[in-house]
């Protein structure tokens, strides 16, 4: 067998076995599912993936559902109860066989602290790490006002909205905005929670 054979061999088994891994690192949605910026039902949705969609697998938290994923462009976090992996040739919940097919441990470190409620006596202020919106976001806002709506709760970081409060869709930004008693207001879309208030 002569040397470039060899390394033709070689090559391709490299590829073989890069494939394999590759594959054996792929999920698959089992139901729409929110991806996050964070393991945790606490962090902000960065987007939603549909059913059925591939996403790369990194891996998951030790001793967590989280696991991090790449789906739909998005990278963040998902719970290994909603994505499937194939199995001995079936689909199967990620969860339930994850010791079986050796998902990689990752990490997750808090860069700082995210508090459940907003500084007290300080509205303006939102969860800290949490929401630092760009200075376009503003400059969209005020080319683009809203209809301001009534609401006799408190205009603070971490109040829901009413469902008849019509949020605003900003472009290429994971958050809406609504005028709550002629305030500016960043909304989690999902959840209709303030995330941010302007002064």
């Amino acid at each position: 067998m002569n040397k470039k054979l060899k390394l033709m061999i070689a090559g391709g088994a490299l590829t073989l076995l890069a494939g394999y891994a590759n594959a054996a690192m792929v999920a698959t949605t089992a139901s729409d599912i929110s991806v996050r910026s964070g393991p945790g039902e606490d962090y902000p949705e960065l987007g939603l993936a549909t059913r059925g969609s591939d996403a790369v697998l990194d891996g998951c938290l030790d001793g967590s559902a989280w696991c991090r994923i790449e789906v739909n462009g998005l990278r963040g976090w998902a719970n290994a109860d909603y994505l499937n992996v194939m199995y001995e040739g079936s689909p199967v919940i990620l969860r339930e066989r994850r010791s079986e097919i050796n998902v990689p441990v990752v990490t997750y470190e808090k860069t700082s602290s995210v508090q459940a409620e907003p500084n007290p006596g300080d509205p303006n202020l939102g969860r800290v790490g949490e929401v630092n919106p760009p200075e376009n976001v503003i400059t969209y806002i005020d080319k683009h006002p809203a209809q301001a709506v009534r609401y006799d709760g408190s205009v603070a970081i971490g109040e829901t909205l009413p469902a008849s409060a019509e949020l605003v869709t900003i472009p290429d930004y994971e958050y809406s905005y609504v005028r709550v008693n002629d305030r500016r207001v960043l909304v989690e879309p999902s959840t209709r929670r303030i995330v941010y208030v302007y002064e």
